[in-house]
């Protein structure tokens, strides 16, 4: 039948998998991907908006959390609308749509604030 998860949180009850909101099941797959991380690292990371099903403390965290790994030479690349995302980065790009084009531009840390502060009234 598969493989079967139990999770704790604070080291007492345990939860199977499907119990979680998406939030917590975010932060278990997370969990485990900087567990393997740490033991067989590779040198490159690509994640698409990991942070979206998070609260703002957990965001921060899980944005430490890649901050301190890239500082020991481990790249990672985040899409994000999340500003705990942005202020832990160390270079952004801006991806913007024009007449059916797309183009990517390096921008500033305050350029990539504003837009996904800004991204509600566009919506």
């Amino acid at each position: 039948s598969g493989v079967a998860m139990k999770v704790s949180f604070d080291g007492n009850e345990t939860y199977l998998i499907q119990q979680l909101s998406g939030g917590q099941k975010s932060l278990v797959a997370l969990a485990l991907i900087f567990a393997i991380q740490r033991l067989d690292p590779a040198p490159f990371y690509f994640f698409d908006e990991i942070d979206a099903n998070l609260d703002a403390t957990h965001r921060a965290a899980v944005a430490g959390l890649i901050q301190s790994q890239a500082s020991k030479g481990t790249q990672f690349v985040t899409t994000t609308f999340r500003p705990e995302f942005v202020n832990a980065g160390d270079v952004w790009f801006g991806v913007s749509h024009r007449n059916k084009i797309s183009s990517v531009d390096q921008v500033t840390k305050e350029q990539a604030l504003e837009f996904i502060l800004d991204e509600p009234n566009r919506q």
